[in-house]
């Protein structure tokens, strides 16, 4: 049950629990640990620890909405691709008077 739920956006705090630079916030998703926080830049970036030794944090897909980080887990690769600009020809032919 729990991996149907993975690839939903999970709600995980207000945005105010990590107001500077440099904060940080631990949370446990589905059994795995998640670290959300807040760069330089001041964007919330959310962190999956892998427990393999001198494993690097994985990106975790991270939205802030009306003031609430969710995160998402589905490992699947979600970008949008845009679509490719078709070959579009206007042809007016002049009307006979």
């Amino acid at each position: 049950m729990a991996t149907a739920y993975r690839s939903g956006w999970h709600f995980i705090d207000l945005v105010t629990a990590i107001p500077h630079s440099g904060d940080s916030l631990m949370v446990t998703v589905f059994g795995e640990p998640v670290v959300v926080t807040r760069d330089d830049d001041g964007d919330v970036r959310a962190y999956r620890c892998l427990r393999r030794p001198r494993g690097a944090p994985q990106p975790v897909r991270c939205a802030v909405r009306y003031g609430m980080i969710f995160v998402n887990l589905d490992q699947r690769d979600h970008r949008q691709v845009a679509p490719e600009p078709a070959d579009i020809r206007t042809i007016a032919t002049p009307r006979s008077a």
